[in-house]
């Protein structure tokens, strides 16, 4: 198993995040200069080598060296940068000192996090899992400490298949970790389309595929963070509720035929398998570990993901490959395999209607499955991420954090009936 901890983490910058000063690179005498700006860091300091000039202007090419040193009580959360393009992402680091290179307009900072939320539990940043295109695929695993045979949630984030990775989701593993029940793995994925670079467009199927390979190198490694690989729970956001939705549905589907090359039949095959086991053992222990899911303002219907599918620009976009995609198209029958759902969405989410919310708790419980659909009043989109923002990290603290205790209390249901029965 190979772990990497130098791999920069990627999220989106909220929407007013303010950039820096100058606009565009300046030159003078033949150098070209960019604008760096730093945040001022709050609960902690960073240090800048070489420092940057009181203008701001910094030679490109420059490789800045940044410390963060959190004070008394704190504890690193991140340090980071983003630069000023058009899709404007975050890159974070685990690690108190990192690199720099300017090429771009940037700002760098740091963010810090109470010592005390992060007691109880160890987490392993960026385990490789798969690298089938550019970029390497990974996964964080949070565990409590000294746990042995715990059930295991599996987080999938979300950003529209095409941004953020599992680092925008530590706020809800830290929630779900916390109280010594579970181990937690939060998951990243290919970028849909070109996003990553690959020449080869990626498709959702791809995705799925994905998150299957990270889920049953989970399962090879279980033991390892504490974990049992027999018992795992699926819970993500946006687009990630997508996913989470589709890996327990969709589990029966895994083999090796192929999606969509052979005419009706569409097959997912892990991008990781471990060593000597063939797509249809993998298929058997996901289809009995997973054994519940908690996917949070999803999108579930073919009809809804249809256009996003094909903005992608990958191909097999028939309407048999959409249907293959969908959660809602492909709920098993109760007497077939049971998959309890937990669903979350925000009274004010302008993107994910409650209509289309109530459309698959709907068609949940036509199948004869236990659904609980839950919104949350004054909630916006993305309640549940975690980036290095105050306005996130508020976010997350008056509706993330509450409402994790919820889906908590929902996957305790499955994994400890009977502590949940005896609770007053």
């Amino acid at each position: 198993m190979k772990t990497l901890f130098a791999i920069p983490a990627i999220i989106t910058v909220m929407a007013g995040f303010s950039a820096p000063s100058a606009a565009r690179a300046q030159t003078a005498a033949g150098t070209t200069f960019f604008a760096v700006k730093v945040d001022a860091p709050q609960n902690g300091a960073i240090e800048i080598n070489p420092p940057i000039p009181e203008d701001h202007k910094v030679v490109a090419g420059t490789v800045l060296k940044i410390k963060a040193t959190p004070a008394p009580g704190f504890a690193l959360d991140s340090g980071y940068y983003w630069t000023a393009s058009k899709s404007g992402m975050y890159f974070e680091f685990p690690t108190p000192a990192f690199e720099v290179t300017i090429d771009k307009n940037t700002t760098v900072g740091a963010s810090f996090i109470e010592k005390k939320a992060l007691k109880g539990f160890k987490a392993i940043n960026n385990v490789i899992y798969a690298q089938p295109g550019v970029k390497a695929l990974k996964y964080d695993v949070y565990s409590p400490n000294g746990a042995r045979n715990l059930p295991c949630i599996v987080i999938i984030h979300g950003g529209g298949w095409s941004v953020n990775c599992e680092d925008v989701m530590r706020g809800l593993a830290r929630e779900l970790v916390r109280g010594g029940k579970y181990v937690v793995a939060s998951v990243d994925y290919r970028w849909i389309g070109t996003q990553d670079g690959d020449t080869k467009p990626v498709s959702m199927a791809d995705i799925i595929e994905d998150v299957y390979g990270a889920i049953a190198h989970i399962q090879e490694h279980a033991k390892e963070y504490g974990a049992d690989p027999t018992r795992l729970a699926v819970t993500g956001d946006s687009a990630g509720g997508h996913l989470s939705a589709a890996a327990i549905n969709l589990a029966g589907h895994i083999g090796d035929g192929g999606f969509g090359v052979k005419e009706g039949v569409y097959e997912f095959k892990p991008t990781y398998l471990p060593a000597g086991k063939t797509a249809a053992q993998v298929r058997a222990e996901i289809v009995q570990a997973i054994k519940a899911a908690a996917p949070s303002y999803g999108v579930f219907s073919s009809d809804s993901l249809g256009g996003w599918s094909r903005r992608g620009g990958a191909g097999g976009q028939s309407d048999a490959a959409i249907k293959a995609i969908s959660p809602q198209d492909n709920i098993p029958n109760l007497k077939e395999r049971a998959v309890p759902q937990f669903l979350l969405r925000g009274t004010v989410d302008t993107l994910i209607q409650n209509r289309a919310v109530q459309a698959y708790a709907d068609a949940l419980m036509a199948a004869g499955q236990t659904v609980e659909y839950v919104q949350v009043p004054g909630a916006a989109h993305a309640f549940l991420d975690w980036k290095p923002d105050p306005l996130v990290k508020d976010t997350f603290k008056r509706f993330g954090a509450p409402y994790a205790a919820k889906m908590e209390e929902f996957f305790n249901g499955v994994f400890y009936p009977l502590q949940t029965s005896a609770s007053p």
